[in-house]
C-alpha cells in the first residue's frame, strides 16, 4: 500500500475513533497482517484484495 493510502487509513481510523484492531476484525484478517499491509510490506494478490476491501470499508 503506497504511503499516502496507509496515511488515509490511519486518518479515516482517527476520525471514525477505530483501531487498527477493529478493522482487522471487521476484514476477518489478523491486526499485524493488517498492520503489514498498511505499511506497504505484504503487496501479494491477498493483500490486494484486502486493500480493496480496507478502501470500501473506510470510503477512501
Amino acid at each position: 500500500m503506497p504511503e499516502e493510502l496507509g496515511a488515509k487509513v490511519r486518518s479515516e481510523l482517527f476520525k471514525r475513533k477505530m483501531t487498527q484492531k477493529q478493522l482487522a476484525e471487521m476484514l476477518g484478517i489478523g491486526s499485524v497482517y493488517l498492520s503489514d499491509i498498511i505499511r506497504g510490506n505484504k503487496s501479494g494478490p491477498k493483500a490486494q484484495e484486502h486493500i480493496k476491501h480496507i478502501r470500501k470499508i473506510l470510503d477512501i
